[in-house]
């Protein structure tokens, strides 16, 4: 019997109460006539104190993740002083990104199979494990592993998550957690170069992977102890020649892209990596079709609201770390801006990307998700189109307000697609979506960051005027396809107060 239904006992009291509830529509009758509603009043605010704890873990765990990525940027000159090899240190930051994007689906199957809870423990300890190394790497090469070992525990934090989310609120009420997990990325951004920078000046470089101990471990306790796992046992059966396949064409993929970035390998080389990534992953979608427990189910992509919803992502990603980024470097290449007062401009982004998202919150049982990414796309191709006509006379708040223009459109965009695709997500397929999301996301945000670096290294005299021009032709052909792709998603909508089945149910009718 379920915990929220009382005993047998309880029955031959509950009953008559309840029915002089009924009789009498008094409230406060019935709060006197029922003698247990205090009782499940504590049971409630119970659960819901261990629900904003768990929720909290999840943000400590996301916000020491997601800070390593920016925060050893400042660091970078003092930490090259020491360890030597500055020709290595670029991979510092792209073997996490590297490891971190390439387990994600590998986290989202083992999330399914061996549950939420182990799984996100499993990526914190190893993510903890890696930080420990960093702080006591004796040379570049070091570090460059051990950063690897942080990436791969860092993986897990997104997907596993957002599928802990997922189990913990009905559809009606993920939007406002999830909102706030995927926050801690823009909170990252704005505070992991200023706390890299003092504490780099206030103590060394090897505190900045020592700061995410105590956070790190406080979001284990607060997981492991707080966050009670219902869930159906299944044997553990893991597709590993998928899992080989699939990171292996991951890494190769990305590899090359960074590697062209640096525009230091022969097109030969480069033109190797793609072709194995190619190979390795054609033989992945061919096992994935065969096998038995697939660690990427392709059946997600039958449903077309995911198959869209994917796509959108992936070029709005792609638009989005094509083009942000490039605004500060600009502005202090052409402009002569100081690197602080340019990076500065990232500002007003994230925080119209927050409002964007509240906003996104509150529309999004009044229209389809159609309408609702439609209406984003079109106003981020705005704010492009504005952030495209910046030259040497336009001033720091007109800069500014054409990203406010940006954030809004990318803020009021990224939850409808998340929760229009958790809205098509079966149980059991529920810890691979976050996954999904995850993969689709960081492979197009690395496209954009390695096209944009590689246009800008082709030119030979590096005219910042000719490659605004083709960085932003390149972005708003993103916004195009990703305006095509939102056509398809068919006029399914969140209702609120309604079931994730019946939710499932709704938009499979819509695409009929």
């Amino acid at each position: 019997m379920s915990s929220r239904e009382p005993s047998l006992s309880y029955y031959p009291v509950y009953i008559p109460f309840t029915f002089i509830r009924y009789c009498f529509f008094c409230k406060g009758l019935a709060a006197f006539g029922d003698p247990f509603g205090e009782e499940r009043e504590k049971v409630e605010i119970g659960k819901q104190a261990s629900t904003r704890l768990i929720l909290f873990g999840l943000l400590l765990g996301l916000l020491v993740s997601s800070l390593n990525q920016t925060i050893t940027v400042t660091a970078m000159t003092t930490t090259v002083q020491e360890l030597g090899g500055i020709s290595l240190f670029g991979w510092t930051l792209s073997i996490y990104m590297l490891m971190s994007t390439a387990s994600m689906p590998i986290y989202g199957k083992l999330a399914d199979l061996c549950g939420r809870k182990s799984t996100y423990l499993l990526g914190m300890v190893l993510f903890l494990l890696g930080s420990s190394l960093c702080g006591m790497a004796g040379n570049m090469t070091h570090l460059i592993v051990f950063r690897g070992i942080q990436g791969l525990g860092a993986g897990s934090m997104l997907p596993v998550a957002l599928a802990i989310v997922g189990d913990l609120f009905p559809p009606e009420r993920r939007d406002k957690p999830q909102f706030m997990l995927v926050s801690v990325f823009g909170l990252a951004s704005i505070l992991g170069p200023a706390l890299g920078g003092f504490l780099t000046e206030l103590l060394s470089w090897h505190w900045l992977c020592f700061v995410s101990l105590p956070f790190g471990v406080a979001a284990i306790c607060l997981l492991a102890i707080g966050y009670r796992e219902n869930r159906n046992k299944h044997k553990l059966i893991i597709d590993w020649p998928g899992a080989i396949t699939l990171c292996g064409s991951v890494i190769a993929i990305l590899l090359a892209l960074v590697l062209g970035d640096a525009g230091k390998q022969t097109e030969g080389m480069l033109a190797g990596f793609y072709g194995l990534g190619g190979i390795l992953l054609g033989l992945f979608l061919w096992m994935e079709s065969q096998g038995k427990a697939p660690i990427l189910p392709l059946a997600l992509f039958r449903h077309r609201l995911v198959s869209s919803a994917s796509v959108v992502s992936f070029f709005v990603s792609a638009g989005m770390f094509g083009a942000i980024p490039f605004v500060p470097f600009f502005l202090h290449e052409v402009q002569g801006v100081s690197p602080a007062l340019a990076g500065a401009m990232v500002i007003p982004y994230m925080l119209a990307y927050f409002v964007g998202n509240v906003v996104s919150r509150r529309l999004m049982s009044r229209f389809t998700y159609r309408q609702m990414v439609l209406t984003s796309l079109l106003i981020i191709g705005v704010g492009f189109g504005l952030l495209s006509m910046i030259d040497t006379q336009t001033t720091l708040q007109t800069v500014a307000t054409y990203m406010i223009v940006a954030g809004l459109g990318a803020g009021q965009l990224m939850p409808v697609l998340k929760t229009a695709m958790q809205s098509a997500v079966s149980k059991q397929h529920s810890g691979s979506f976050p996954s999904l999301f995850g993969l689709v996301r960081s492979m197009g945000s690395t496209i954009g960051v390695s096209l944009r670096g590689l246009l800008i290294y082709v030119q030979p005299d590096h005219s910042l005027g000719i490659e605004r021009e083709q960085v932003f032709t390149l972005v708003f052909f993103f916004v195009i396809m990703a305006l095509l792709a939102a056509l398809f998603l068919g006029k399914a909508q969140l209702v609120r107060g309604d079931s994730s089945e019946l939710q499932s149910l709704q938009a499979r009718r819509s695409l009929q």
